[in-house]
């Protein structure tokens, strides 16, 4: 899994029967610390996230399409939370 940051989304006239109904979002990665992680990568939204949101990201195929509920459908990844905050623990001596 990973952490995105949505900044836009893909409208397409014609989709596969298995991506009808679904949001297709345009997701940039981002480190732990906020910073951008890579290139932005397009995911089903399982969510009804919306730009702007930070969100938890599932990036292998069964889980993608097992989380947006649409068995054996061609999904890379799916938006499958909307994160509210990340607190990071410093490491105790």
């Amino acid at each position: 899994m990973l952490i995105g940051r949505v900044i836009g989304d893909v409208v397409a006239t014609l989709k596969a029967p298995s991506h009808e109904g679904r949001k297709i979002l345009v997701v940039q990665p981002l480190h732990l610390d906020g910073s951008e992680r890579g290139e932005p990568l397009l995911a089903l939204d399982a969510v009804d996230a919306g730009f702007g949101d930070q969100v938890l990201l599932t990036v292998e195929g069964f889980a993608a399409m097992t989380a947006v509920e649409r068995p054996n459908s061609p999904i890379d990844a799916a938006v499958i939370g909307v994160i509210d905050a990340v607190e990071l623990v410093q490491d105790r001596p």
